[in-house]
C-alpha cells in the first residue's frame, strides 16, 4: 500500500514519466508504422488478409522488439524474455478478449488452420528448446529459420488466385513518387517513436517496479508487455468495431509467431537467454494453455463470442493477479 504522503511524489516521479511517455511514444510509432508499411503492401497488390497477417503484425510487434532488445541486452534477460511471454498472453487474454466483447468475431476456416498452426508451432518450439534452461544462438538459428519457412508460405499464399485481388478502390498507385516518399518519412519516424518510446518504457517500468520489490521477469511480464501490447490492442479493437474480424484476429495470431520467432530469435541469436525453473514450470505452460484455449475456441463454431471474450479477459486477469501477491 502507496502511503498517501507519498502519492503525489509518485505520480510526478521521473520513473512515472519516463513509463508514460515511452507508452505513447510507442502507440504513436506502432500507428505509423501500421498506417505507412500497410499503405505500401496494398499499393503493391498484396491482399488485406495477408496484410493482417504480416505486415500489420510485424509492424505491431515492433516495440516488442525494440523493448526486448533494449531490456534484454542493456539491463536484464527476464525482462527480454518475461516481455515477449507475457505480450503474447496478453494478445490472447486481453486483445483477442477485447475485441471480442466489443463485437463477436466469426473466424475465417482458411485463417484459423493456415496460421493458427504456425502460433502454436511457434509457442511449442520456445518452450521446447528452453527446457535446458537457455536458448542460445542456435535455439535462436532455429527460431529464424522457421520464420522464414512461415514468412516463404506468407508470400506464397498471397500470390494464391483462392485469396483474391485487392479491389482498384483499395489500391495505391505504387509508382507514384510522392506516396512513396511520404510512407518512407512515416517509416522513418516510426523507427524513432518506437526507439525512444522503447527505452523510456524499459526505464521507467524498471525503474518503478524495481522500487516497490518486483523481479525483473515479473516486470517484464506485466507492465512492460502490457505497453508493448497496446499497438496490437489499439489494432484488433479497431478492426472489430468495424466488423472485420479477419483483421482482429490476424493481427493477433501474426504478432504472436514474430514475437517469439523474430524477436526472441535475434535476442537469442546476439544475446543468450538464460530461462529460470518458474519459467518454465508456469509462464511457458500458460502461455501454451492460452494459445491452445485461443485455438480451440476459435475452432468451435467458428465464432468468438462476447461470453468467450470474457472468460479470455478474466483468465488474463487471473494471471496477473497471481503474479502480484
Amino acid at each position: 500500500m502507496i502511503p498517501l504522503q507519498s502519492t503525489g511524489e509518485l505520480l510526478f516521479s521521473a520513473d512515472v514519466l519516463y513509463l508514460v511517455g515511452g507508452i505513447l511514444l510507442l502507440y504513436l510509432g506502432a500507428e505509423l508504422l501500421v498506417d505507412s508499411a500497410s499503405s505500401l503492401a496494398i499499393g503493391y497488390g498484396i491482399a488485406p488478409a495477408t496484410v493482417g497477417v504480416t505486415i500489420v503484425a510485424f509492424s505491431t510487434t515492433a516495440p516488442e522488439l525494440f523493448v526486448s532488445l533494449i531490456g534484454g541486452i542493456g539491463i536484464s534477460d527476464d525482462i527480454g524474455l518475461g516481455n515477449i511471454i507475457g505480450s503474447n498472453i496478453a494478445n490472447i487474454g486481453l486483445v483477442l478478449g477485447a475485441s471480442a466483447v466489443v463485437q463477436p468475431l466469426s473466424v475465417d476456416s482458411k485463417l484459423l488452420w493456415r496460421h493458427g498452426p504456425f502460433m502454436l508451432a511457434a509457442a511449442v518450439l520456445l518452450v521446447v528448446l528452453g527446457s535446458d534452461g537457455t536458448l542460445g544462438p542456435v535455439d535462436g538459428g532455429a527460431m529464424l529459420l522457421l520464420l522464414a519457412v512461415f514468412t516463404g508460405y506468407m508470400l506464397y499464399e498471397s500470390r494464391s488466385p483462392e485469396d483474391g485481388v485487392v479491389p482498384e478502390e483499395l489500391q495505391v498507385e505504387a509508382e507514384d513518387d510522392d506516396i512513396t516518399l511520404r510512407e518512407i518519412g512515416l517509416l522513418l519516424g516510426a523507427g524513432v517513436c518506437l526507439l525512444g518510446g522503447s527505452i523510456g518504457l524499459v526505464q521507467g517500468g524498471t525503474g518503478l517496479l524495481r522500487s516497490f520489490g518486483f523481479s525483473d521477469l515479473v516486470i517484464g511480464i506485466t507492465i512492460i508487455a502490457f505497453g508493448t501490447s497496446l499497438p496490437e490492442l489499439a489494432t484488433s479493437l479497431i478492426g472489430s468495431i468495424r466488423d472485420e474480424a479477419e483483421f482482429s484476429i490476424g493481427n493477433v495470431i501474426g504478432s504472436n509467431i514474430y514475437n517469439v520467432l523474430a524477436v526472441i530469435g535475434l535476442l537469442a541469436l546476439v544475446n543468450p537467454l538464460s530461462v529460470t525453473s518458474s519459467v518454465q514450470t508456469f509462464h511457458f505452460p500458460v502461455m501454451i494453455a492460452f494459445t491452445v484455449c485461443a485455438m480451440a475456441l476459435m475452432a468451435y463454431g467458428r465464432h468468438l463470442s462476447r461470453w468467450s471474450g470474457i472468460a479470455l479477459i478474466g483468465g488474463y486477469a487471473g494471471f496477473v493477479y497471481v503474479l502480484f501477491p
